[in-house]
């Protein structure tokens, strides 16, 4: 009887030293990680005649892609956007261009390394994007 319990006493030891059926104490359930969109930040365009700027904000692991999404109850409003990678140019990606975007998710630059310092520039697809509030998620 003693033996045996030296022995299931010394099994159980080896098996938390190796890690085996036991969780680490700092070790988070997966529902309470940030989501790419859920660390989202919300900001609000004011119709301007000329891009407006905003930012500069630093990419993080959370997203492998910068997202664009607007806040609004108002059909057929849209926002164009753009990125500039601020420590290579001075220009928007992807050719200079802008993208349209509505109220779902979609990337404005895509595939970008952790640590990337970026300014996103908007401007109103129409006149009709006076004051449109939307998130960006990076």
């Amino acid at each position: 009887m003693i033996r045996s319990r030296a022995f299931t006493s010394a099994l159980f030891t080896a098996a938390a030293l190796l890690g085996v059926g036991v969780a680490p104490a700092s070790a988070q359930p997966a529902a309470t990680a940030t989501s790419c969109y859920g660390g989202a930040k919300t900001l609000t365009y004011h119709y301007s005649s000329a891009a407006v700027p905003y930012g500069t904000y630093t990419t993080s692991s959370r997203c492998d892609d910068i997202n664009l999404r607007l806040i609004t109850d108002e059909p057929g409003v849209y926002l164009d956007a753009c990125v500039v990678f601020v420590d290579h140019t001075s220009k928007c990606n992807n050719g200079d261009a802008y993208t349209t975007h509505g109220s779902e998710w979609a990337t404005v630059a895509t595939d970008v390394k952790d640590g990337t310092h970026f300014v996103l520039r908007v401007h109103a697809y129409d006149t009709d994007a006076q004051n449109v509030t939307f998130q960006i998620a990076y």
